[in-house]
């Protein structure tokens, strides 16, 4: 199943407290159980002003609907193609 890297513009989120990003995770899993298990949240990277979440999906209509349903912002939604790390170098 595709797995994609979503890019979530979120002023201060890195100045978000455990309360803020809890209350965002539960949103975000109520969302998902009600959407089903062809969509499943891997983990996201919180940056300073953006949120890096990866989501295994069948497609990128379905990241939209939980966006959407969720009132996140998916202001980028890319497939992930290939991952590679510093054992890539010694193939």
């Amino acid at each position: 199943m595709p797995k994609y890297v979503i890019e979530r513009a979120i002023k201060g989120a890195g100045d978000l407290g455990e309360t803020e990003l809890n209350a965002i995770s539960r949103k975000s899993c109520g969302v998902l159980k009600e959407l089903g298990t062809d969509i499943q949240w891997v983990e996201s990277f919180v940056t300073p002003d953006k949120i890096y979440c990866v989501y295994i999906a069948p497609n990128r209509q379905l990241i939209e609907e939980h966006a959407r349903k969720g009132g996140f912002p998916a202001d980028a939604i890319n497939e992930i193609k290939t991952v590679i790390n510093p054992t890539t170098a010694e193939g």
